[in-house]
């Protein structure tokens, strides 16, 4: 005759069952927990990383008779903002910072827009010759720049753009690494179901683009076009070439600084200072909108 278990008999051991997912709670929480070693070297990143700003700073304050000490001095002091102006005296800093803005932005704009542009076509429409236009868009990024510097003044000495700030936002409005970047994200991310319900509800390539990809695309455009910025604005090879210190960009200025016989370095380090201060608005202004873009590109489903 076959017995059955009472309820009152499984009790204890559905009972016995509950702590085992308890312990599980634990152990994941003691893995994602941070521990003592893990601030103590995020402390050390962060004085690693903002000692150089705090050092320019500290230069900038004070005179090169004070920098040369041994050992030099560690706080800042009264005389920054008399090397400030000491430093835009002896170049326009004003002008070249709003010059290295225009510059900047619109080598931003025009790098993201083109290369999501190309970077979708590459990933994920069908035409002949795919391949080969992106390996040779590829390859590009192996030719050193400088061998394109020579055709490239001779161009715009024909156009009659030097000193212009045309002649630097043209040439760099498009790069190879962003249509590759572009093209790698959109691959993976982007579903060719999506593109498909947008044709079979008649919308046309560029309105797929602008309401499919681009809201798609929008976490690594920010990547981009943070990567880019930065790029465009810590430029000196080409500026220097193609622009004059009376309509400079910031790194064209910041050359002329300090010139004379002994450098004179309090000035050099206040002006480098001031032309790094809109860098740090736009990564405090920015950097959660950044981060939150990659973070939702980052959730799937």
């Amino acid at each position: 005759m076959t017995t059955l278990a009472s309820p009152q008999a499984e009790t204890p051991a559905a009972g016995r069952a509950v702590p085992a997912p308890r312990r599980r709670r634990r152990r994941a929480h003691r893995t994602t927990a941070a521990g003592p070693v893990t601030y103590v070297l995020l402390g050390l990143t962060t004085l690693v990383s903002v000692f150089p700003l705090y050092w320019t700073m500290v230069a900038g304050s004070h005179t090169n008779a004070e920098i040369a000490e041994t050992p030099p001095p560690f706080l800042p002091d009264a005389d920054l903002f008399t090397n400030i102006g000491r430093a835009m005296e002896q170049a326009p800093i004003g002008l070249a910072i709003v010059n290295s803005v225009i510059v900047a932005g619109c080598i931003t704009v025009g790098t993201v827009l083109c290369c999501t542009l190309a970077g979708f076509a590459f990933a994920k429409l069908r035409f002949r010759g795919n391949g080969v236009l992106l390996g040779l868009v590829v390859g590009t990024m192996m030719v050193p720049t400088q061998l394109a510097i020579i055709p490239l003044f001779i161009l715009i000495a024909e156009l009659e753009w030097v000193n212009q700030l045309q002649a630097v936002v043209l040439p760099t409005l498009v790069s190879a690494f962003g249509v590759f970047f572009m093209r790698q994200y959109l691959s993976t991310a982007l579903p060719d179901e999506l593109l498909e319900a947008g044709r079979v509800d008649g919308a046309s390539t560029m309105r797929i683009f602008w309401s499919i990809v681009v809201p798609v695309a929008r976490p690594a455009m920010a990547v981009l076009a943070m990567l880019t910025f930065l790029t465009a604005w810590n430029d000196f090879f080409w500026p220097i070439i193609a622009l004059t210190t009376s309509n400079p960009t910031v790194q064209v200025a910041l050359a002329g600084l300090g010139g004379g016989y002994i450098p004179e370095r309090a000035v050099i380090m206040a002006g480098t200072l001031v032309g790094t201060l809109p860098v740090l608005v736009v990564f405090v202004v920015l950097g959660k909108q950044i981060v939150g873009g990659i973070m939702q590109g980052a959730v799937k489903g």
